[in-house]
C-alpha cells in the first residue's frame, strides 16, 4: 500500500524538479560555409530563444530568451517538462554589425525537455547555431582548400 502511494508521488515530484538548463553556442560563419571552421568566431551578447510548440496545433505554448556569455556560449533555465510539445533553441540577434543574417538550417537546434525519456540529467545540450558574416574574411579560400585537400588523403 505504501509504495502504491509513494512511488506515484516520487515520480510527480521528479517531473515537476528542477528546471531545464539549456546549453549551447552561437557563432559567426567567418568563411559562410554553412559549417563551424578552424576560423569560425563565438558571439558574446547573441539573443537566444527557446521556443516549445504544441505537437498538433504547432502553436507557441512557451517561450524563454537568453543571452550568450563572452564565449558565446548561452545557458537558459526552462520550467516545467514539455514531453508532449517540439521545443528547439531559435537565433534572436547577433550584436555583430557585420555579422546578422541567419544562417538557414543552422538558425535552430531541437531540444528534448522532457524526463520521460530515461535521461535524469537537468542539462539539455543543443547543437550550435550561426549567423553569417557579411563578407568571408580574406585567407577562407585558402582555408577551405585545406579542408577538400585533408578529404583526398
Amino acid at each position: 500500500m505504501a509504495l502504491c502511494v509513494a512511488l506515484p508521488a516520487l515520480v510527480s515530484a521528479r517531473q515537476l524538479g528542477n528546471p531545464f538548463r539549456v546549453r549551447g553556442r552561437v557563432y559567426c560563419d567567418t568563411c559562410r560555409c554553412g559549417f563551424e571552421t578552424s576560423a569560425t568566431t563565438y558571439i558574446p551578447g547573441a539573443r537566444v530563444r527557446i521556443e516549445c510548440k504544441d505537437r498538433k496545433s504547432m502553436k507557441l505554448v512557451y517561450s524563454v530568451e537568453g543571452e550568450t556569455d563572452s564565449k558565446g556560449t548561452y545557458n537558459i533555465l526552462v520550467e516545467d517538462d514539455h514531453e508532449d510539445q517540439m521545443c528547439q533553441s531559435v537565433l534572436v540577434s547577433s550584436p555583430v554589425a557585420d555579422c546578422k543574417s541567419t544562417d538557414p538550417g543552422r538558425d535552430r537546434a531541437t531540444v528534448v525537455l522532457t524526463r520521460n525519456n530515461g535521461c535524469l540529467n537537468d542539462q539539455r545540450f543543443a547543437n550550435a547555431m550561426g549567423f553569417l558574416k557579411d563578407q568571408p574574411l580574406s585567407g577562407c579560400t585558402q582555408l577551405l582548400k585545406q579542408y577538400l585537400e585533408s578529404d583526398d588523403e
